[in-house]
């Protein structure tokens, strides 16, 4: 935690890249496959390591491809047997997102989906497909009547910068925020950090640090993440 927030850092399916932020002021990980495509489900190998070698919580992504969030019946089957599979490894929470064809929350699914979670006692956690709904504060009341834990979004920011998302954070930090938890992430970079979650108001953030290895792999960027880490201070 720095300065009071709580640091959520995004491992891309490599124990070397975990060990490396562990050394670091990180609270939790959120452990990815594919973040080219956006995230998709890691390897229980690496969550199992980062269970031995890491002391930080540790999320996991559910998400079996790239694109939409409209999962066919099959999929979802699938999805609930890695939810298992990896909260049985040792995943502190798993991190999905289950959205209708007009991007309204797919209340069915995602109740399953949490129900799953906390019967093994752990962390359910709605991904930015939130921000794809059209009434982020209605899709908001919906999750937190099935149940979910935290949410992650940007505020439904268009910009990268992230500047006309806080405003939406605010509001729904102020109006919900006694009832689940807001994770604030989606284009925080070194540069905006401090103000954005200043005028946000939040407490929890999302971040990668990432660079693409001479090998041609997307790895953690250690400098970069450090110069993110010092600038909350």
């Amino acid at each position: 935690m720095v300065n009071g927030i709580k640091i959520e850092v995004v491992v891309n399916n490599r124990i070397d890249d975990a060990i490396t932020a562990a050394k670091h002021e990180v609270d939790r990980f959120e452990l990815v496959s594919a973040i080219e495509l956006g995230g998709c489900t890691p390897n229980l190998g690496v969550l199992k390591l980062m269970k031995e070698k890491t002391t930080q919580e540790i999320v996991c992504m559910n998400r079996p491809r790239g694109g939409d969030f409209v999962y066919s019946d099959g999929e979802f089957e699938e999805m609930m047997i890695d939810a298992k599979d990896m909260i049985e490894a040792g995943a502190d929470g798993i991190v999905f997102g289950f959205l209708n064809k007009d991007n309204s929350v797919d209340k069915e699914k995602t109740k399953a989906m949490i129900d799953l979670i906390h019967s093994y006692g752990k962390e359910a956690i709605f991904h930015k497909a939130s921000d794809m709904t059209a009434d982020i504060k209605e899709a908001t009341r919906l999750l937190i009547d099935l149940g979910i834990d935290r949410i992650m979004t940007n505020g439904q920011a268009k910009a990268e910068d992230l500047s006309d998302g806080c405003a939406v954070m605010k509001e729904l930090a102020k109006e919900f925020g006694d009832k689940v938890q807001f994770l604030f992430g989606g284009g925080i970079r070194e540069g905006n950090i401090k103000r954005v979650l200043e005028a946000a108001n939040a407490k929890q953030v999302h971040m990668t640090s990432k660079m693409k290895s001479e090998k041609g792999y997307i790895c953690l960027d250690e400098p970069q993440l450090e110069r993110i880490l010092n600038n909350l201070k």
